[in-house]
């Protein structure tokens, strides 16, 4: 009450304020250092204050921005081919879905979902001349731009990078070489389109990274999803997903340490989706390995 005359007779002395002294803080401003979200904001008399609005505002365009611009293939292409892989040699395959454009996109997921008849004939093309083996490969990695542009175009190459390195370690490690797929990009893809594509170029699993749903604090968040035995058809309950992928988010050594478990285990359990479970979280393995009964009180 005292700050609200202070203020008041500042007013009517004609003195100057500035614009911090206008807003009025919120005392639940601190939990900001704990979360992304928009908490405690303020208020400016009974409206936002204009930094926080103004704030709102760029943010929502960024999310806009995410889902309408166009990924720069060629770009992403080179950034790949510049990581100068051993355990991928070739050159990235740039493929596109059945959906024309970005407003086909959006409005028609089904056509998001499955190559066009060029990518098709595409894959059959480098099978056919030897660059692409018809032998079996064991994981097919897929890069789709989904809803997020920037989240490919900004995180994806140095996320393969990661999973390179961690796939080579692991072969180094079991003695288990890990044979891949020459890298996909997709345009205008979804999800699912993943699993046709890593059932052409005949693989045993797929690892999708795709741009996800922006939102007003991470217009830039990658997805990975992991399907064992991908094909045309499937769902959501048969792959396994590692979300929020970038540098405010998860990193990518943590991402590429989580996706390389998933990937052992479904190997080796010929697995994925609801019946396998991530469990690199050290306190939930101690959890579920545990004898003791939960229910009970510690002595």
């Amino acid at each position: 009450m005292t700050d609200k005359k202070s203020h008041k007779a500042n007013v009517l002395k004609g003195v100057e304020l500035s614009a911090s002294d206008l807003v009025t803080h919120n005392p639940w401003r601190i939990l900001q250092n704990f979360t992304d979200a928009r908490i405690g904001l303020g208020r400016a008399g009974i409206s936002l204050p204009t930094n926080e609005l103004l704030a709102f505002q760029l943010a929502h365009a960024q999310a806009r921005d995410a889902v309408h611009l166009p990924l720069n293939v060629q770009t992403l292409a080179d950034d790949i081919r510049r990581l100068s892989l051993p355990i991928v040699p070739q050159s990235p395959i740039i493929l596109h879905s059945l959906a024309e454009n970005r407003v086909t996109f959006l409005q028609r997921p089904d056509l998001g979902r499955r190559l066009d008849e060029v990518s098709q004939q595409q894959i059959f093309k480098l099978q056919q001349s030897g660059e692409v083996s018809c032998k079996e490969y064991d994981l097919a990695i897929v890069v789709v731009d989904g809803l997020s542009s920037c989240a490919i175009q900004d995180n994806a190459a140095a996320l393969i990078n990661a999973l390179a390195n961690e796939l080579r370690d692991d072969s180094n490690r079991l003695g288990q070489n890990w044979r891949l797929a020459p890298i996909t990009i997709v345009q205008q893809g979804r999800v699912a389109i993943g699993d046709e594509v890593a059932s052409l170029l005949n693989a045993n699993a797929v690892l999708v990274l795709v741009g996800e749903r922006p939102g007003l604090s991470s217009p830039d968040s990658l997805g990975m999803y992991l399907t064992w035995a991908p094909k045309l058809g499937l769902t959501d309950v048969s792959r396994n997903c590692i979300s929020n992928v970038r540098p405010p988010g998860m990193s990518f050594m943590e991402a590429s340490h989580k996706a390389m478990y998933l990937l052992r285990e479904s190997r080796d359990k010929k697995i994925s989706g609801v019946a396998l479970k991530d469990r690199t979280n050290t306190h939930d393995t101690e959890q579920i390995t545990s004898s003791a009964n939960f229910l009970l009180a510690k002595p």
